[in-house]
């Protein structure tokens, strides 16, 4: 396979910027002139890669530190695809390799804003971290508990609850590298035109 872009390949990509662009003068509704002015301004990637960054640099720090390291020791040791990592390198540096992990996906997020590849790889890396802590919610004791008073039916506890944003978090690893994706193969075309 060719990697270089058929001319069909540019085409359709002037067009759906071209249609992207002309989205905002098509509007009818008020509530579609919203939704184009959201689109227009790039909200969606601006909120969710600017939280994305947030929250893996912060929770990432947070469990390169006595009280991180002690508080995921338990999700970790109950999982099938981590238990090992608490076993070979102890719950402290093992808290900090995925710390790191978490520094790592952020930086190459940020650095995705200027190489898009780089945000690819960055989302890469946070899709396999969040793939695996959303298993957490089905490995870790105490994630699904039942209501006293009502028979059969289960819910979710705190902590269950605390872990399915990383199943959220998984859904925007994946979106995040469909933007840089795109925004990678829009630079890759201008090279060759």
């Amino acid at each position: 396979m060719s990697s270089v872009p058929s001319g069909q390949a540019i085409n359709a990509k002037k067009q759906d910027l071209a249609y992207s662009a002309d989205l905002s003068k098509k509007t009818k509704s008020k509530l579609t002139k919203l939704a184009a002015w959201i689109d227009d301004r790039n909200i969606p990637f601006l909120v969710t890669s600017i939280g994305m960054i947030v929250m893996l640099l912060w929770a990432g720090s947070y469990k390169m530190t006595r009280p991180g390291a002690e508080g995921i020791t338990p999700l970790v040791s109950n999982s099938p695809l981590t238990w090992w990592q608490f076993k070979l390198f102890g719950p402290y540096i093992g808290a900090d390799f995925i710390g790191l992990t978490e520094w790592l996906a952020a930086s190459l997020i940020i650095v995705g804003y200027f190489k898009p590849k780089a945000g690819i790889l960055g989302g890469l890396v946070a899709t396999v971290m969040f793939f695996t802590t959303s298993t957490m919610i089905i490995t870790t004791p105490g994630t699904i508990i039942s209501v006293p008073g009502i028979h059969g039916m289960r819910y979710m506890s705190f902590l269950g609850l605390f872990l399915f944003k990383d199943l959220i978090s998984l859904g925007v690893s994946f979106y995040l590298i469909s933007y840089f994706g795109k925004k990678a193969i829009l630079a890759e075309n201008e090279d060759y035109a």
